[in-house]
């Protein structure tokens, strides 16, 4: 894969006087010689919903790329003293312009408009791109001084916050706002959904019409920059949520060439799984040299810290093929590339390791995904699919959720090319694709709570619209928040890296239906009044002990044991593991039950261990090899460490 010439695509200022906006977008068979004509149609930001304003038209000249066609460019003079200028405009003045282009073809009767640059790097409001005339000049971000000695963390060391940018905060600005918070709170790791744009207001961002710049809906570039620069000072990395499987219907090389009816696609077409309609097509040079390039963009303009890669089985082809394989192949090498810098790649660097994070959703195979390709982790659903099941009260599940939580059969380091890789996967009870674990226990129908209300009402224009799926609204029985108490110590205490979702340590009890518009375009605010209220002071209260205890090596790296007897404690809800390096020794207990448990066990080393959550029921004088009687209080759990 290469790099595509992003300083010769998309709308490029010139910061001269009058400022000169070059405009560049590559359109494979879309040709001059055929009749077809391409403008560019550009306006002031603040004159755009102005009726007499209108904005103003280039048109463009074809060239040929060699390496990929046809290349349409246009140079647009902003110049205040035009002759075509509306005399109230804003024409000329520095601020957003916003643009699309618009092609007359043959082909059709009409014009085909509203085509949305693909290499835009900033984004109007849905379904406009734009260009910040005196960027450089007014609004460009200076990184600060100690960007340049930040360090990913490494992966042993994780514990990943999910976050989506305006439920969690409203915009980027006011989510900086609270990283203090996530500082205080201990997570080394914000994953945020996708920032990309899309077309709708509320949306979760996975149909993409726009890869190279933030979404008008949560803030601008500048704002971005600052969000990722600011964690970094707090000891936080940054990964995003990238979709690069499939599109929105309205992106360039999806809407322009269905527009055109061609019978080919230079960029789309069935590729791997095709789980949501037409997906990208990684068998072409374009689509894999596009996405290799926005990996480039977003490390190198935004400094982020690494991806996780949306719905990888759309473009899944073997360890040996064309799609994610190679994405995340290449995209190391080109980090590996850059040992040595003296600017902020080097956060990358430690060592002999490469502390790129690429992480893969990769639902079907999530070994085989560690294992055959660069991803150094994974999301997999496993560990949550036995939790859910042990929550309706099968507690045959139990063993499941046992070998889970030490990922069984999942790689710790692989061999690569003469390289030993880290690998792991995540450990979650919750994430924006599924409910509250709350939920499992017991729901409330709308209209209990006035919160519950207020988001039912906010919605209501909405539900109308897009189907019954939306309705009913409902809640997690919070006053059933105690139940979650081991599951969420579990995770903490396992095998692998630690996701919350957001809101998920103060007791957030959002609903999400299984399949439907409802999960995507529905607003569910995080609900920050939680954070006051006894449940929300007590789980953050437990969350913050399980991160300290999580900060020990021998819970980030250490090996793991399944206590697997059915008898003496998966049938009595009672699931036991144990996690140990050369150095320290820890049991976990954990009961799933609604009464307290009475269960032996035979530790393996003399000594006193220290109970971790509460340092409380500490167990003195301990002889290895005799059978111990532990007591494990309902819904909750303890954790013994010993230093050998």
């Amino acid at each position: 894969m290469k790099l595509l010439p992003l300083n010769r695509l998309g709308a490029r200022s010139r910061n001269t006087s009058p400022e000169v906006i070059d405009f560049d977008i590559l359109l494979p068979w879309v040709s001059a010689r055929e009749e077809n004509r391409l403008f560019v149609k550009i306006i002031h930001e603040k004159d755009q919903f102005i009726q007499e304003i209108q904005p103003m038209k280039f048109e463009m000249s074809q060239s040929v790329d060699a390496d990929y066609g046809e290349l349409w460019r246009a140079e647009v003079m902003i110049d205040p003293d035009s002759l075509d200028r509306h005399p109230d405009s804003h024409w000329g003045e520095d601020g957003r312009y916003v643009y699309r282009y618009q092609l007359e073809s043959p082909r059709l009767e009409g014009p085909i408009d509203w085509i949305i640059d693909p290499f835009a790097r900033e984004f109007g409001v849905g379904k406009l791109s734009a260009i910040t005339q005196g960027y450089d000049r007014n609004y460009k971000h200076k990184w600060s001084r100690g960007e340049k000695d930040w360090k990913t963390p490494p992966l042993d060391e994780l514990i990943i916050y999910e976050l989506m940018i305006n439920e969690f905060g409203g915009s980027i600005r006011e989510a900086a706002e609270r990283l203090d918070y996530l500082t205080d709170l201990g997570i080394n790791c914000i994953e945020v959904m996708p920032v990309s744009n899309v077309a709708n207001t509320v949306d979760w961002g996975f149909l993409p019409i726009g890869y190279f710049g933030v979404d008008e809906r949560f803030g601008k570039r500048r704002d971005m920059q600052k969000f990722v620069d600011a964690a970094h000072q707090r000891g936080i990395a940054v990964i995003l949520d990238v979709v690069y499987g499939h599109t929105s219907d309205l992106f360039a090389y999806h809407y322009l060439y269905e527009r055109l009816k061609y019978d080919e696609n230079p960029f789309m077409g069935p590729f791997a799984m095709d789980y949501f309609g037409s997906s990208t097509d990684f068998n072409r040079e374009l689509t894999r040299d596009f996405f290799f390039t926005v990996n480039h963009h977003w490390l190198e303009v935004y400094h982020v810290d690494g991806f996780r890669y949306d719905c990888v089985p759309n473009y899944w082809d073997g360890p040996e093929g064309r799609g994610y394989a190679a994405l995340v192949y290449e995209t190391y090498e080109m980090v590996r590339s850059k040992r040595g810098s003296h600017d902020h790649w080097n956060r990358f660097f430690d060592g002999g390791t490469i502390n790129l994070i690429q992480c893969a959703e990769q639902l079907e195979g999530p070994r085989e995904v560690l294992h055959q390709s660069y991803s150094n982790s994974t999301w997999q659903n496993e560990t949550l699919d036995a939790a859910k099941n042990v929550a309706s009260g099968d507690y045959g599940w139990l063993t499941a959720l046992g070998f889970r939580l030490g990922l069984l059969g999942y790689p710790s380091e692989v061999e690569a090319n003469g390289e030993t890789i880290k690998k792991t996967a995540l450990q979650y009870m919750e994430n924006h694709d599924h409910p509250r674990l709350v939920c499992n226990f017991g729901t409330l129908p709308p209209g209990i709570d006035s919160s519950l209300k207020l988001l039912k009402e906010r919605n209501r224009e909405l539900c109308g619209t897009i189907g019954s799926d939306l309705l009913p609204l409902k809640d997690g029985d919070r006053s059933l928040w105690y139940k979650v108490q081991p599951y969420i110590i579990g995770i903490f205490a396992a095998k692998g890296i630690p996701l919350i979702w957001q809101g998920q340590e103060f007791g957030e009890n959002y609903f999400i239906p299984e399949k439907g518009m409802g999960r995507v375009v529905l607003f569910r605010p995080v609900r920050w009044d939680y954070f006051y209220d006894p449940i929300g002071k007590r789980m953050v209260s437990l969350l913050r002990r399980l991160i300290k205890m999580r900060r020990q090596p021998h819970f980030q790296g250490g090996g793991h044991h399944f206590y697997n007897d059915p008898q003496r404690y998966q049938s009595r809800g009672v699931l036991l593991f144990s996690r140990e390096d050369q150095d320290s020794y820890s049991l976990v207990a954990l009961n799933f039950t609604d009464e307290d448990k009475m269960v032996e066990f035979q530790f393996p080393f003399s000594g006193d261990y220290l109970e971790e959550l509460h340092r409380r029921d500490d167990l003195k004088d301990i002889e290895g090899g005799e059978w111990t009687l532990l007591s494990v209080p309902s819904n909750y759990g303890r954790v013994w460490t010993v230093r050998i």
